[in-house]
């Protein structure tokens, strides 16, 4: 789930609002010399502290809760071990600032030194402000990568849909260049087959006029053979020409 509609992270904003108030209010009863206005800072701090404690607890408890099922909410292990790490950050601050009030109400050199070394101990806990920042920065560079990576594979399926339909058309292509060949296959043979039929009929033309020309030159004199010869070839030459020329 995104942190934009997690509720744990205006939960977490929140308590880290109080936690920063927690911490100016420290600061300010720390440097008061007034007892009268430490007692009251005090007592403001020590109520704080428990108003913090018990909505970090509850927050533990819905960690606990997403913690058995983290896909069901949209999480991970590793968002869940960020979640605890910043409660159990917030507890160890809160119980810092609340040790060091109550050992703050007595005026002895041993509770000073106390609350000094509480202060001490609250200046080296992680600033879960920070950390919270940094766990922003974190998802935010996931979001880019992920993001990046998405772009990068609707880019490779955009150039495979490309080469896809270039592909196509180039089959297309070929296809129809292929039927043209197949169509002018089919005329050509077509005039083939008609000159066939051509050549056939001038064969039994010719064949008929060689047994006319036989007949006729058995029945006439030598004479007659010449003219009838001449007149046969005159009458070839024409037919020549009346086929082949015409």
């Amino acid at each position: 789930m995104p942190s934009a509609q997690d509720p744990f992270y205006f939960v977490k904003q929140e308590i880290q609002d109080s936690i920063d108030k927690l911490q100016s209010t420290f600061n300010q009863w720390e440097n008061t010399p007034d007892a009268a206005e430490r007692s009251h800072l005090s007592k403001e701090l020590l109520s704080t502290c428990e108003s913090i404690e018990w909505q970090v607890d509850e927050l533990d408890k819905a960690i606990a809760v997403a913690s058995r099922d983290p896909s069901l909410y949209g999480i991970d292990e590793v968002e869940i071990e960020n979640r605890r790490r910043w409660t159990s950050s917030a507890h160890a601050q809160v119980r810092t600032v609340k040790k060091a009030a109550e050992a703050g109400k007595g005026s002895n050199t041993t509770n000073h030194a106390s609350v000094n070394g509480m202060h001490k101990e609250l200046m080296r806990l992680p600033n879960s402000h920070q950390t919270d920042t940094s766990n922003k920065y974190a998802v935010q560079d996931n979001d880019d990568f992920i993001e990046s990576e998405s772009d990068r594979q609707m880019l490779l399926i955009k150039r495979q849909d490309e080469e896809l339909d270039e592909l196509t058309l180039s089959v297309q292509r070929i296809g129809g260049v292929g039927l043209t060949i197949h169509e002018e296959l089919l005329a050509q043979e077509k005039i083939i087959d008609e000159l066939g039929s051509e050549m056939d009929s001038t064969s039994n033309r010719l064949d008929f006029v060689q047994k006319k020309v036989g007949m006729v030159m058995k029945k006439a004199s030598a004479k007659g053979q010449i003219m009838m010869i001449l007149g046969l070839l005159a009458l070839f030459i024409f037919l020549f020409i009346l086929v082949f020329f015409t």
